[in-house]
């Protein structure tokens, strides 16, 4: 006998953008009590997107749900447009296993509790949510400039090294942080697999991919970055959240910090999906302390998994 099907409701939905087919698209899968962790990356691989989530009941019944996060290649513990899209998604439906879903949020992922606070507009849809990131900061290894260009298609003259090398940082998830001279050089860049290879390999002890985050500034507070994962299956992101925090916490880190600051990290621009990311970065006694990022989301499409 054929066995029986499961169906699945799905939602896609475009994040920190306010305009469809464009920022980072996400996959949320709303019911994945019955989906394996195998299942769940097959499903990941399927839609294709840099990210897809899985909702789950939470352990705890105080928190809104546990969510699971796959690129196409594997599970990653935390991410920003994921976070930023899902609460989107419930908040807009209302409820979650039966359960009223607020404007505060709170899910459950591998690196920690994830909080998120919900903004409304005049009609009460969603308008913005604000992630605060799980992890503190965390700062690996510096990579020479002569190491680092090649990995990304540039020259050693293309990387500024005068606040900083680039270098391996988290809040959650790693990055390297890399800052350009212009934006004719971000517009250069691409990953290149053999050299990035060498410098995974050189730096096993960071276990990280070695997922690039090239930024420059374009204003005051305002940066313009691509992101390239290659051995996530990922080539470039539209939007990357997490990197994004990663960015503005470890800036604070630099000089003398003001208690708040903001900044504007605008992504995607090169790919034809631009994508506006808020970061909000706090600090207390001169040192960091939490970093949020903010988003808009717009849905795209609503559909069932046959399984």
């Amino acid at each position: 006998m054929p066995s029986a099907t499961r169906a699945i409701p799905f939602v896609t939905v475009d994040v920190f953008t306010d305009t469809r087919f464009a920022g980072n698209p996400l996959a949320v899968i709303m019911d994945a009590r019955d989906l394996s962790g195998p299942e769940m990356q097959q499903i990941a691989a399927e839609f294709g997107y840099s990210e897809t989530t899985f909702v789950l009941p939470p352990s705890n019944p105080q928190n809104t749900a546990e969510i699971r996060i796959f690129t196409p290649v594997t599970e990653v513990p935390f991410a920003g447009h994921p976070n930023v899209g899902t609460a989107h998604v419930l908040a807009t439906a209302g409820s979650v296993y039966g359960k009223p879903v607020g404007d505060h949020i709170r899910f459950e992922e591998k690196a920690g509790l994830v909080e998120i606070a919900v903004s409304r507009d005049a009609e009460g849809k969603v308008a913005e949510t604000t992630i605060r990131a799980p992890g503190p900061l965390t700062i690996g290894a510096r990579v020479p400039a002569p190491v680092m260009a090649p990995c990304i298609g540039l020259t050693e003259e293309d990387i500024v090294t005068r606040q900083h090398e680039p270098l391996f940082a988290s809040v959650g998830l790693k990055f390297i942080l890399v800052e350009v001279a212009s934006l004719e050089a971000l517009g250069r860049a691409s990953p290149r697999l053999d050299p990035l290879e060498a410098l995974r390999a050189n730096h096993e002890n960071e276990n990280c991919d070695c997922a690039t985050f090239q930024y420059t500034w374009v204003g005051p507070d305002h940066v313009r970055a691509r992101m390239f994962a290659p051995f996530d299956n990922v080539a470039e992101d539209p939007a990357t959240g997490s990197a994004s925090a990663a960015l503005g916490a470890f800036l604070s880190t630099l000089a003398p910090a003001p208690t708040e600051r903001r900044l504007l990290i605008e992504q995607g621009v090169e790919m034809g999906r631009p994508s506006l990311i808020g970061v909000t970065v706090t600090t207390l006694a001169g040192r960091f302390d939490r970093v949020e990022i903010s988003g808009s989301s717009v849905t795209v499409m609503r559909g069932e998994l046959t399984l």
